[in-house]
């Protein structure tokens, strides 16, 4: 490798994990932070990959912005040097080389580059698969130990985005379409491959199968797969000009002609029949998909690993005979590098007297919510002099939740498992939150007693508590026999803690809810009124505080705070 791009490799390392512990964690990096501290087999939407990446970050860091991101640039660092491997190994030095260049000039691998998302995992991971593809195949009909390393590798990728499964799809292909190869399908390293890419299959079937396969639900929802397909042409013309936003217009074109001259060149030539199967199922789904509805841009990221090789390998050589190539391929670089500057740090344009709104600004995402968590802090603790009652908090959404969550000076939570912030409580399951510690699930009264028995100073009252959940464990005659026991079990936790939520002849039902009658904040940056949740769940709410926050002279964030009494729960 051409030391002077070593330098730059690492220069660009030591910048993005500079710029990427000076900047606020967004929304999304904030959510899978409160992942990232309840470690699972999966998760809601995803795998446990990107929770695992932070978990690792915080713990040599701290929970900082340095901490949850530190995985991240370095992931970048090893795709560069991954990718250099794999396009030197098909075109030679200088194609690998500008190969690293271009992609490390796009806007999204800068993006990548900073944020702890679950792309830099998934990218990786794609590359080094190919890669390691690559060299099974170049071994073929011998079997190698590349077969099971491009399983685990997309194993791997897959417990990070659930997309880099599709890396399987690109093999088929490869090996269907090629006759030489075809008789791969008969001989051990492909199914040596599969074996072992199916162990990473485990850990979310294993959390599915106890939740209901809501993954699958969710990706339903997401791919526009519920209800009838309809087709309307301009989500998916959104859907393609949204990328020559994140590439660059030039290089996202450029590579728009050599996927084309590809698919031309596949039948003569096997390393352009690779690429393009390494990018075309991908960008083939996404962009169906996008014809109901709008997919999100990253979602093809994966897929411009290969086409970014097959790109450069398609105009280098057209670069060595025309000036013309050689000035588009340079202001298409340039372009690009310009606007990385400008995505990953959007302040720049308004230093120059430009009043870009921070709503129409994705960056302004990353900003203000210290602030915002220290306000709503101090506004808490004021409320809580006045009214002597501890206030829970509840977000209007996941984003908000977790960014209060991550930068709240006062992190509490009411119980094992409980979340610093809520959501609104609903029927509906829409996310990880639905899944841990709930201001409005119902508790056993069996389970707080055994909290409350550590706990219980007077021997007389610890007695009492022990005798009745002993009583309960006993077998009963009648139904009438076990509802008296509840009752004594009920009295005795009401004499250790007369405050408790809780009622003798009201809990038939058997479960008790733990913030009957508490007071709350509700938090949102939506709208300036609360919901329906929020509304019939308490007995009244009144608006206490609007929190406003500038930068530059143009308005950041506008935050509406409530004041929640008498939680009662929503009525089913």
């Amino acid at each position: 490798m051409n030391r002077w791009l070593i330098v730059f490799l690492l220069i660009l390392t030591a910048l993005r994990l500079t710029l990427g512990g000076s900047m606020e964690v967004s929304p999304d990096e904030a959510y899978y932070y409160q992942w990232s501290q309840r470690l699972d087999w999966a998760y809601y939407s995803k795998g446990p990959g990107v929770a695992m990446a932070i978990r690792a970050g915080t713990d040599l860091l701290g929970p900082n912005s340095f901490g949850v991101r530190l995985l991240s640039p370095l992931l970048a660092l090893g795709t560069s040097l991954v990718l250099f491997g794999l396009a030197r190994r098909l075109y030679g030095e200088s194609v690998a080389t500008w190969t690293v260049v271009m992609l490390n000039l796009t806007p999204i691998f800068n993006v990548g580059g900073l944020l702890m998302t679950i792309d830099p995992i998934s990218i990786f991971f794609w590359t080094a698969a190919l890669w390691t593809l690559w060299e099974a195949l170049e071994r073929s009909p011998k079997f190698s130990l590349f077969w099971p390393l491009t399983g685990a590798l997309i194993g791997l990728g897959f417990l990070g985005k659930y997309t880099n499964a599709m890396e399987l799809l690109t093999i088929v292909l490869v090996l269907a379409l090629t006759p030489k190869l075809r008789r791969e399908f008969l001989r051990p390293g492909f199914w040596v491959m599969l074996a072992v890419f199916s162990l990473a299959v485990i850990p979310p079937v294993l959390w599915n199968s106890n939740h209901d396969w809501i993954t699958i639900e969710h990706l339903r929802s997401r791919g526009g797969l519920e209800g009838k397909f309809s087709i309307h042409p301009e989500e998916l013309l959104g859907f393609i000009g949204g990328h020559f936003g994140i590439y660059s217009p030039l290089v996202f074109g450029a590579m728009v002609v050599a996927l084309w001259q590809g698919c031309r060149a596949m039948k003569a030539d096997f390393r352009a029949k690779f690429l393009v199967l390494a990018a075309l199922p991908l960008i083939v789904l996404y962009c169906t998909l996008s014809l109901k509805k709008m997919g999100e841009l990253n979602w093809t990221s994966p897929a411009f690993v290969g086409l970014g090789i097959l790109t450069v390998a398609y105009w280098h050589e057209k670069a060595l005979s025309s000036v013309k190539v050689r000035r588009f391929a340079a202001a298409g670089l340039g372009l690009a590098l310009v606007m990385s500057l400008i995505i990953v740090n959007t302040d720049a344009i308004r230093s120059l007297g430009i009043p870009w709104s921070y709503n129409m600004d994705p960056g302004g995402r990353l900003r203000g919510w210290e602030t915002a968590s220290i306000a709503v802090n101090d506004l808490r603790h004021k409320l809580e002099a006045e009214s002597g009652k501890p206030l829970f908090l509840i977000a209007n959404k996941y984003q908000t939740a977790s960014s209060l969550a991550f930068y709240l000076p006062e992190k509490r939570a009411d119980g094992p498992g409980h979340p610093p912030v809520y959501i609104p409580e609903s029927q509906m399951i829409e996310n990880q939150y639905s899944f841990w510690g709930r201001y409005d699930e119902m508790t056993e009264p069996t389970e707080i007693a055994k909290g409350m028995l550590a706990k219980v100073q007077d021997p007389a009252q610890r007695g009492a508590l022990e005798a009745a959940l002993k009583g309960l464990d006993a077998p009963a005659a009648d139904e009438q026999t076990m509802a008296d026991r509840r009752r004594a079990l009920i009295r005795a936790m009401l004499t250790v803690n007369p405050t408790l939520p809780i009622d003798e002849y009201a809990s038939e039902d058997w479960g008790v809810s733990l913030f009957q009658g508490r007071d709350a904040l509700f938090v949102t940056d939506r709208s300036p009124s609360a919901p329906e949740a929020i509304v019939k769940g308490f007995d009244k709410v009144e608006m206490v505080a609007t929190l406003s926050e500038a930068r530059r002279g143009l308005p950041l964030r506008l935050i509406w705070v409530f004041a929640c009494h008498n939680y009662r729960s929503l009525p089913l």
